[in-house]
């Protein structure tokens, strides 16, 4: 892979501006419409951006492992349902910072999922992060029961959400072992629809003209950051582009500024810094420990000694 840390670098921070756009959009629609509904089109909209991404590799829907994508969709969905419901009463950036407790959660469930043994920095990083959290409720009064005008079930379920999140990402890694990342995404896409697509007829709320513009661009900018998020990681290493995703909270603390009169607060920045710094902290931890091997092994081919 050709590493180009510049293009890598301006695709994901791209990626991560379409996604605040499409959370200010589902926030906007999230008031007066069903969230499942919301999520419906988003589905719909985004597969043909899918699509686009799995015909330049060819599009597999074999599988033998469909239980698999089921539940890994049932639980993205539910992420995605945590999330609409987190955009409407938060504002944008403390969601967003929130949200990125998803590497922190991840360490603890690799524990009792993939049985790996988190080391004493990944264990640290941990705790700086969920020691950001603690910022961002102070900062709101939750941990004294005084919410304010938004409330305090909103906080937790944002948090809550983070989890789901890393759950989705521990079930793409199982996937990933037997299944193309392509045919990950595209049951995704075509599980979502489908699910979504039940219930609908009794959620229906009919949309207005802005709504239903509103939710065709959700979708879209759904599917388009998903497009430049692949095309980030194909072009540099993770470990090198990583820190960049983090340049949502960035896109976040704008729109709700410009879109909404959402003025970020000295906690909230504060915290916010805390849980970004500890997942760049793991993505610069993870890139030693892959360098060494990448080493061993060329060491161990250029001796004739199998890795």
């Amino acid at each position: 892979m050709k590493h180009d840390l510049k293009r890598g670098a301006l695709l994901l921070a791209s990626a991560t501006f379409f996604t605040a756009a499409l959370n200010a959009l589902q926030k906007l629609t999230g008031s007066s419409l069903p969230a499942l509904e919301i999520i419906f089109f988003r589905n719909l909209f985004s597969l043909p951006f899918v699509l686009l991404i799995a015909s330049r590799t060819g599009i597999i829907l074999k599988t033998h492992h469909f239980g698999g994508h089921v539940l890994r969709s049932v639980v993205g969905l539910i992420s995605m349902i945590m999330v609409v419901i987190t955009v409407t009463r938060l504002p944008l950036a403390e969601q967003q910072v929130l949200s990125y407790t998803q590497p922190l959660f991840l360490v603890l469930l690799s524990i009792p999922l993939l049985h790996e043994r988190p080391s004493l920095q990944r264990w640290i990083a941990v705790s700086i992060g969920f020691s950001g959290v603690i910022v961002v409720a102070l900062g709101k009064g939750l941990l004294h029961g005084a919410g304010g005008a938004v409330p305090s079930w909103a906080y937790f379920v944002a948090l809550a959400q983070g989890a789901v999140g890393a759950l989705t990402t521990m079930q793409i890694r199982q996937l990933s072992a037997t299944e193309a990342s392509t045919t990950i995404a595209l049951w995704q896409a075509i599980l979502m629809t489908l699910m979504t697509a039940l219930p609908l007829p009794f959620i229906w709320t009919t949309p207005g003209m802005t709504e239903a513009a509103c939710l065709v661009a959700v979708g879209a900018f759904a599917g388009i950051a998903q497009v430049l998020q692949t095309e980030a990681f194909a072009s540099a290493q993770v470990s090198a582009i990583g820190p960049f995703a983090y340049s949502g909270l960035l896109w976040a603390a704008l729109i709700g500024w410009f879109g909404f009169g959402e003025i970020p607060g000295i906690a909230m920045v504060t915290g916010g810094l805390l849980i970004i710094g500890s997942g760049v902290w793991m993505l610069r931890h993870d890139r030693p420990a892959k360098q060494k091997a990448v080493a061993e092994g060329t060491m161990d081919a250029a001796t004739g000694t199998p890795p």
